[in-house]
């Protein structure tokens, strides 16, 4: 495989203490040995293409899924478990210019449409993911970026001044609100072994530890091969997100950029330490910064944290972005200071140039598709673009919006396109001031 980081970045070090992996055990895949024909063959056993399979189980069509790793392995199994608005980077304004306001509006549906599908999912299968949350509430980080919460506040949502958020049970370092009524907070691992316990019981076949290391066009569609089997597929679907590889598939290289992301939980809290933060509620939120901080208190009591910014990948590096995010922790959260953090873990979000999610056909391939590029935001939209793919390998019309479906561009420098992100982000931090 040849990818972009370090091979530091892809071992097990970074999510070696995971929280979510001691609340649920991983599922038993088997190993693919030998030959196996199928309709659709998925490359990636995460929310995408999970999904994918379990939707196209569930009409009769014969289908693989192919972890490289371990189920959960990935950013599907170790994210903040937020379901929520949210997939691109771009403001409502720029998405407006791009795509007109029919596109924009379309995709700002897409959105909403993803959490309803992953509520509706969790539903109809039965799927016990701790859910928790009445939407989402994002805070100011600054008096500026209060400002502008009032400026695009809307009557679909709720604005919180600063003086409202102690009765909220919102305490901590922030200047006023707004929450939107859509989005809730789960278990990610749980959600996802849900889906992958829906998907084997329609017929899905789940491999792990079955790395795709060869993808060749036949006349009669595709030969996929691994370490120890073969693989024949009318069509593929590519959903491995930031954890692709540059030679996984031509086409993908340069246009997918993973990026890291750190997450820690604390022990569980009595009443008495969230009353002294003032922070009592059990809603998902997130600030106002571009490096974003992401929090919530969950049911079992524990306070979860993460936050953007990681750009290297080794263990001092991860050991500096681990230290950031507790300092920032305790800063936001000056009460808490003290207490102990029993978890802490890093992996990939996947970003595109053009700032929005892709799921649709590979150009120039017939019956090779692909989803990624969620920006963080992969447990409702990675959801909603495996349906999708799914839809679109039955040959059914996938009503994607616009934004989504058209091809992203790739990135400049190719395979050292890493160098872009430091500048960015530091510009990033700077408006963040």
């Amino acid at each position: 495989m040849k990818r972009i980081y370090s091979d530091y970045a892809y071992s097990s070090a970074p999510r070696s203490t995971c929280w979510w992996d001691e609340t649920i055990e991983a599922p038993d895949w088997p190993i693919l040995h030998g030959a196996l024909s199928v309709d659709v063959a998925i490359i990636g056993g995460g929310f995408t293409g999970i999904s994918a399979a379990l939707h196209l189980a569930e009409t009769g069509a014969s289908v693989a899924v192919f972890e490289a790793e371990s189920p959960g392995w990935g950013a599907s199994g170790r994210n903040g478990g937020f379901c929520c608005l949210g997939g691109s980077k771009l403001s409502e304004t720029t998405l407006v210019r791009r795509y007109a306001e029919k596109g924009a509006d379309a995709y700002f549906q897409a959105e909403k449409d993803a959490v309803s599908l992953v509520a509706e999912l969790l539903t109809r299968h039965g799927i016990d993911a701790d859910r928790h949350s009445r939407g989402e509430t994002q805070l100011a980080h600054s008096k500026r970026a209060m400002e502008r919460l009032r400026r695009n506040s809307n009557a679909q949502g709720l604005l919180h001044e600063r003086h409202e958020l102690a009765d909220l049970g919102l305490g901590g370092a922030f200047f006023g609100g707004y929450t939107t009524p859509v989005g809730f907070g789960l278990n990610p691992r749980k959600y996802l072994f849900g889906l992958a316990d829906a998907a084997r019981t329609k017929g899905a076949g789940l491999y792990q530890q079955s790395t795709i290391q060869k993808i060749s066009k036949t006349t009669q569609g595709f030969d996929l091969q691994t370490s120890t089997g073969h693989v024949r597929a009318s069509k593929v679907l590519l959903c491995t997100n930031g954890y692709s590889s540059e030679d996984l598939h031509p086409w993908m290289a340069a246009r997918y950029m993973p990026t890291q992301s750190t997450a820690f939980v604390t022990r569980a809290l009595s009443q008495d330490e969230l009353q002294s933060q003032g922070w009592t509620s059990d809603q998902i939120a997130y600030d106002t910064r571009n490096l974003l901080h992401y929090f919530r208190l969950m049911p079992d009591g524990r306070f979860l944290f993460g936050m953007r910014g990681g750009l290297m990948s080794s263990p001092s590096a991860e050991s500096r972005i681990r230290q950031k995010a507790l300092r920032d922790f305790r800063r936001l959260f000056p009460a808490w200071a003290s207490i102990d953090v029993t978890h802490i873990w890093s992996g990939m979000v996947c970003l595109a140039r053009d700032l929005v999610p892709f799921a649709g056909p590979v150009p120039g391939q017939a019956g090779a598709f692909a989803g990624f590029a969620y920006h963080g935001n992969g447990v409702a939209m990675g959801t909603y673009c495996g349906r999708a793919l799914a839809q679109l390998a039955l040959g059914q019309p996938s009503e994607l919006p616009l934004p989504i479906e058209r091809p992203p561009s790739r990135f400049p420098l190719g395979r050292w396109r890493r160098a872009l992100m430091p500048p960015a982000y530091a510009l990033l931090g700077l408006a963040d001031l």
